[in-house]
């Protein structure tokens, strides 16, 4: 302690200060500096005789004259004040300090600077510094900055902050191989070196970590045992001590490791240790994050059961590849399954999964690295084979025949898988993917229409197709105009966690077609139809009139339906005038427009049309509420989620079958509610079919249900029955 008077006794607690952290000035009652201690020339470079004469405070935060004053009146008020502010060094430089100020006399205070002080300065400019660090990696975060990019700038930030510390984050994926993300200073050889590793022990303080889930600290490298015969190369770069420390994922799962590599034999202290327990935390948030959309991708891209691509993601590659092919041949395969329905009725859909698990991966078996292999649909797959010849078709053709056909057994059912094939080839048949899938599609339903197991080539008299197709095609516009065509109605509830047991919260407007020869046909089947006959804006019409007209007949017989969702396609919104048709439907019926939600396809993401996104918009501002329908199986993509006016997702039902059997779709399901949450939507989980379905998914905070465990659709004289029966609780 530096003091006026050394000759003097100088107290215990006075002896105490000497060895503090913080600066520490002590004045008599007219303001002089009588003591100081050397956290004073330490931190701000003051010595005793800088401030003789002088007052402390004043000369300290004389950059803001205005600051001295508030503080004397903090003193005058209290005796006390403590707050965060710059101070000014001995050398002009500005620091952040934590200030405590005292008065050694306390009430009655009598006039300014009639009284001791105590001044306390604690350095915070680590924490302002660690603080911008925190805002601006969470702001990456949020606007979705590339992983190793934002952990290389943290990496470069700690580096800034905890001089001659070299930092490295890693990855640990799914098998235990570590893969570097971000070492900014670390020698390029030793970055090669970490890549590829496996976790495990005798493999550098990150493996060791990563395996046991513990922090690890090497003090010598040198004589490390986990380093083995690496600790030679580590020592010759200048990195003699290490502390890694697993990064875990929400369930505890170790998913990377954060690493200090000291140019000296040490063991992090204080300051180190504050660091890392922070940038832990961020790396896990960040980390989690770009995880989250690698599944949001692999949702939007990829088929969850076979983890082929699919239809979209098949389009985009077959369309690079016959890029890649100008000049060139190439062969398309469009193949079906045969009796696929017959297997899934019959074993139930677990059977039918594996049994398209193991077709996907026969179909690999055949292929080459090049080819493009895809899950189109349901039991529908497409192999597109750069280079080869319609001379080899029958060769290839077979080939993959008689690998879906080799015998499989599941549940002790032994069965010969069987499929038809269709092929057409590029560019004589087509140089575009839409074309050759259509036309090798035709070929397959000519192959199908002949037997099972057996492959058709492409061939332009093959019309049998689109004559029944022509045949559906007049039959849908007469009963169009004969308004034979019904609304059957699903109705939509809430789960048992977010209100009351099964509340409505909305009815689902289905259309339905009995022909007097074919029964009932599937709704995909006529909408593709009225789709490419030119038909779906009058289908659509009569769909939003029809179910704006049974919704104003329930409310008027005293049934609180709170809204009616129908579904639409993405040629409806091609029509300039159809946001304004629709709200002229729903005046006429006396309806607001917060009483309709309109279902869009995910391919209404991808549309680039002005006037989709025109209708999109008027349709928004109008108070209409959008909901994507079959989310996960498209386009799905959280760039477009946040561009279009989205208030609803429907999670589609493949997902919701196995929710409570299979982790990969329990996950996804968690993921995708996650990110709804995140953007204000509401999800609807359909085709919830069981009990522990519906728990399951209430539990995980889906709000809304549907599906066949509540009720299958029915005509609309139904509903107030099925209402009644099930007692729903409607809104006051």
């Amino acid at each position: 302690m530096t003091h006026l008077t050394p000759a003097q006794p100088i107290p215990d607690w006075l002896q105490a200060l000497h060895s503090s952290d913080s600066a520490w000035i002590i004045t008599d009652d007219d303001l002089n500096v009588i003591h100081i201690n050397e956290g004073l020339t330490r931190l701000l470079g003051y010595r005793l005789e800088d401030l003789q004469g002088k007052r402390p405070l004043e000369t300290l935060v004389q950059a803001w004259p205005d600051l001295a004053a508030h503080i004397r009146e903090q003193l005058m008020l209290s005796g006390a004040y403590h707050g965060e502010l710059q101070v000014q060094r001995f050398d002009g430089s500005q620091v952040w300090m934590a200030a405590t100020v005292n008065t050694l006399n306390r009430h009655p205070f009598p006039t300014a600077g009639s009284t001791a002080e105590v001044l306390v300065f604690t350095d915070i400019g680590f924490t302002k510094r660690f603080e911008a660090l925190q805002r601006q990696m969470l702001e990456d975060v949020v606007m979705e900055k590339p992983l190793p990019e934002l952990l290389q700038d943290m990496c470069v930030a700690l580096e800034a902050i905890a001089p001659r510390v070299r930092v490295s984050v890693m990855a640990v994926d799914a098998d235990g191989i570590m893969h570097p993300l971000a070492a900014p200073s670390m020698p390029t050889h030793i970055v090669d070196l970490m890549r590829g590793v496996r976790m495990g022990a005798e493999v550098g303080a990150c493996g060791v970590a990563a395996f046991t889930g513990n922090e690890v600290i090497a003090h010598d490298i040198a004589q490390d045992p986990n380093w083995c015969g690496a600790a030679p190369l580590f020592v010759e770069a200048g990195l003699l001590a290490c502390w890694s420390s697993p990064i875990k994922n929400p369930a505890g799962q170790v998913v990377g490791t954060l690493a200090l590599y000291f140019d000296s034999e040490r063991t992090p202290n204080k300051l180190h240790r504050q660091l890392v327990l922070a940038c832990l935390h961020l790396c896990a948030i960040a980390m989690e994050r770009d995880a989250n959309k690698h599944r949001i991708r692999q949702l939007a891209y990829y088929d969850t059961l076979t983890h082929l691509p699919n239809r979209t993601m098949f389009n985009e590659c077959a369309e690079q590849a016959l890029h890649s092919m100008r000049g060139h041949t190439g062969l398309l395969f469009f193949l079906d399954l045969d009796r696929f329905k017959l297997w899934n009725d019959s074993l139930g859909h677990s059977a039918g999964d594996a049994l398209l698990r193991e077709i996907a991966l026969r179909l690999g078996n055949c292929t080459r690295p090049e080819d493009v292999v895809g899950r189109l649909s349901s039991d529908e797959f497409a192999v597109l084979m750069p280079g080869y010849s319609t001379a080899q078709i029958p060769e290839l053709a077979q080939r993959m025949l008689d690998a879906i056909a080799e015998p499989f057994s599941i549940n002790g059912v032994m069965t010969i898988p069987n499929a038809c094939i269709g092929v057409c080839s590029y560019p004589e048949d087509g140089t575009d993917i839409e074309t050759l899938l259509r036309r090798a599609d035709q070929a397959m339903y000519a192959a199908k229409s002949q037997g099972c197991q057996l492959w058709e080539i492409y061939q332009p008299e093959m019309g049998q197709v689109s004559q029944e197709r022509a045949k559906m095609e007049r039959e849908l516009r007469k009963a169009l105009a004969e308004g034979v065509l019904q609304l059957h109605f699903q109705p939509q509830v809430f789960s048992h966690t977010s209100h009351a047991p099964e509340q409505l919260y909305g009815v689902e407007a289905l259309s339905r077609w009995h022909h007097p020869e074919w029964g009932w046909v599937t709704p995909p089947r006529f909408i593709a139809v009225a789709e490419d006959a030119g038909l779906i804006h009058q289908l659509t019409t009569w769909l939003i009139n029809a179910a704006c007209t049974q919704l104003a007949t329930w409310r008027s017989q005293g049934l609180s339906i709170p809204h009616i969702a129908v579904n639409l396609s993405t040629n409806n919104f091609h029509d300039p005038e159809f946001a304004q048709q629709v709200q002229a439907t729903l005046h006429q019926h006396g309806l607001g427009c917060q009483d309709l939600m309109l279902e869009i396809t995910e391919s209404v993401m991808l549309d680039s049309s002005p006037a989709t996104l025109d209708n999109l918009k008027a349709l928004n501002e109008m108070g209409i509420r959008l909901s994507m329908d079959d989310f996960g199986t498209g386009y799905s993509s959280l760039s477009y989620l946040h561009r279009l006016p989205i208030s609803e997702l429907k999670l589609d039902k493949s997902f919701v079958q196995d929710v409570c059997t299979s982790s990969a779709a329990s996950a996804l399901t968690r993921s995708v509610l996650n990110i709804a949450q995140s953007l204000g939507m509401t999800v609807v989980a359909e085709g919830v079919e069981t009990l522990a379905q519906a728990q399951w998914l209430g539990e995980q905070g889906c709000p809304i249900l549907q599906g066949y465990h509540f009720a299958k659709p029915m005509p609309g004289r139904d509903m107030a029955q099925w209402m009644q029966r099930q007692a729903v609780a409607l809104p006051a």
